[in-house]
């Protein structure tokens, strides 16, 4: 589990985020689960595209660049559909749709991953 917080804006964007590195996490991601309880979150990476593809709720989804700036938010992406990253879109955070909002996060911004294994940044 990690921390992710916008440095930029200093908010906690997720409290509780999983990281989903393999191809089979990323694959897999939110399907199946009934909801995303405030806090949580799904980090993929590398991902510069999700679908919402068999899963149940909106989310959220904040596409970062190689130095963690935030490139494109796509909020409240409905079940079925499909987002794209955009120019330099590495990575993609998954939290519940009104996350970004309450955050106050936008392009332009910079994340930080707190990894809770390490207490520190990555």
């Amino acid at each position: 589990m990690a921390r992710i917080v916008n440095v930029s804006k200093g908010t906690t964007v997720a409290g509780q985020a999983r990281k989903a590195e393999s191809l089979w996490a990323r694959l897999v991601g939110l399907m199946g689960r009934r909801r995303l309880e405030e806090g949580e979150g799904l980090l993929l990476s590398p991902c510069s595209s999700v679908q919402t593809f068999f899963m149940r709720f909106p989310i959220d989804v904040i596409f970062v660049d190689g130095e963690a700036k935030v490139v494109k938010v796509a909020p409240a992406l409905g079940p079925f559909r499909v987002a794209l990253g955009g120019r330099g879109a590495r990575d993609a955070l998954e939290v519940a749709a009104g996350i970004a909002a309450r955050s106050d996060t936008a392009v332009g911004d910079r994340l930080a991953v707190e990894d809770d294994r390490q207490g520190g940044k990555e």
